[in-house]
């Protein structure tokens, strides 16, 4: 890699660490006990931590029985996921709408939970469309989406990932899904998650924190990189999840992050030796 890294010190003046999850400081369910010891450090340094994810195929109570598992000790507070940000567009600017949700079973029961008019496919026509990572996916519900689409449904979906890591390879995400619609009725969807505005709107708005004074870590250029670069926030690529060092020098300059390390052990020494 010709990646060079400026002044690492960047980081030590931030007050909100945002992480990824998938690929940064988890794969699957083993958990990097470096990522573990670098958010204990952030914490007992008194900075903050936010958990986000892009994976919507789980919501937050999934994700604080597996976070505490691992040994992160989250608070529910510290966890957010592009289903989250999904969910408050459509409270704020889409109330009372019909619609249609490609998503595991997980995701649809809190959207509907949260007072969200969820269909069954079976109806002649929907207000919007929204596909995301569903591991119970079917041809049925595929067929459903864009017929809907066709019929002039809005298309919004939870986030643009096209593979998501495990333990034992890349499988399928949001956005390969996405791609499957979008080949069969003409239509892009209106994304959400990392990296868009709404994602970093309710982050701040969450936390309190401006862009500033925000720092991310994450495994992929095109959303949780592309995040920081978009909107100001101090981007670190980490080398543990999906992208390669080659992805990093042959990315335009305005898409490079502004550090790159191996994995958040790296970090770590950095920040507390």
């Amino acid at each position: 890699m010709k990646f060079t890294n400026p002044d690492t010190g960047i980081i030590k003046d931030k007050k909100l660490y945002i992480f990824d999850m998938d690929g940064t400081i988890y794969l699957g369910g083993n958990p990097f006990d470096f990522a573990i010891r670098y958010i204990k450090n952030l914490r007992a340094s008194g900075r903050k931590v936010l958990f986000f994810t892009n994976n919507a195929s789980h919501t937050t109570p999934f994700y604080m029985k597996k976070l505490s598992r691992l040994g992160f000790e989250p608070r529910e507070d510290e966890i957010m996921t592009s289903g989250d940000v999904t969910l408050e567009f459509l409270k704020r600017y889409r109330a009372g709408k019909s619609v249609y949700l490609v998503a595991t079973d997980e995701l649809c029961e809190e959207y509907r939970a949260k007072g969200i008019k969820l269909l069954n496919g079976d109806e002649e026509k929907a207000d919007i469309v929204i596909t995301s990572f569903d591991t119970s996916l079917t041809y049925e519900k595929l067929d459903n989406a864009c017929r809907f689409i066709r019929g002039g449904a809005e298309y919004l979906s939870t986030h643009p990932d096209m593979n998501c890591p495990t333990e034992t390879g890349f499988i399928p995400d949001s956005g390969a899904i996405a791609a499957f619609c979008t080949a069969s009725t003409g239509k892009t969807p209106t994304y959400f998650g990392k990296p868009y505005k709404e994602t970093i709107e309710m982050i701040g708005e969450a936390t309190g924190f401006k862009n500033d004074e925000m720092c991310i870590f994450g495994d992929r250029l095109y959303t949780d990189i592309a995040l920081g670069k978009k909107f100001g926030v101090t981007a670190v690529l980490v080398l543990s999840g999906e992208t390669q060092p080659e992805d990093v020098d042959n990315a335009e300059l305005a898409d490079k992050p502004d550090l790159v390390f191996n994995s958040l052990d790296d970090v770590d020494k950095i920040m507390f030796g």
